[in-house]
């Protein structure tokens, strides 16, 4: 299939999947016109990335699951290979930063409005006033 046929059946624009191609997630024989020719595995394959990509893995983490799953077809399944348990182990910590670095923000501007409420602060002119603007 071509690249555009691939596009209509995955909803990945043609673009991103020259980026996926360029990026070593896809591969596609090419023809003697030069057009880019995929098989019927590339949709299951692009719908795979961009499950991975919602979840926040990057590229190269990408590959590695990929890459996992190729060498490992016996756990393609389950997806219980090494090299897949430390990219999500990672990804997880760097969710748990941000849940906390996200928590820290939260509670600063809950602190933030609690104090000019209770000083009666309409506009952020009023709380530069009261020195409760950064």
């Amino acid at each position: 299939m071509k690249i555009s046929q691939l596009s209509r059946a995955t909803g990945a624009s043609p673009r991103s999947i020259r980026h996926y191609e360029k990026k070593k997630l896809l591969t596609a024989n090419r023809l003697e016109n030069d057009y880019r020719e995929f098989d019927e595995s590339a949709v299951e394959r692009v719908k795979t990335i961009q499950i991975y990509l919602r979840l926040g893995l990057t590229t190269e983490e990408i590959e590695q699951v990929l890459n996992c799953k190729d060498t490992y077809p016996e756990y393609a399944e389950d997806e219980y290979c090494g090299e897949m348990l430390a990219v999500y182990e990672e990804k997880l910590n760097e969710i748990n930063k941000q849940m906390n670095a996200l928590a820290t923000v939260q509670q600063r501007l809950e602190k933030q409005i609690r104090q000019m409420k209770e000083k009666g602060i309409a506009t952020e002119a009023d709380a530069r006033l009261l020195g409760l603007s950064r």
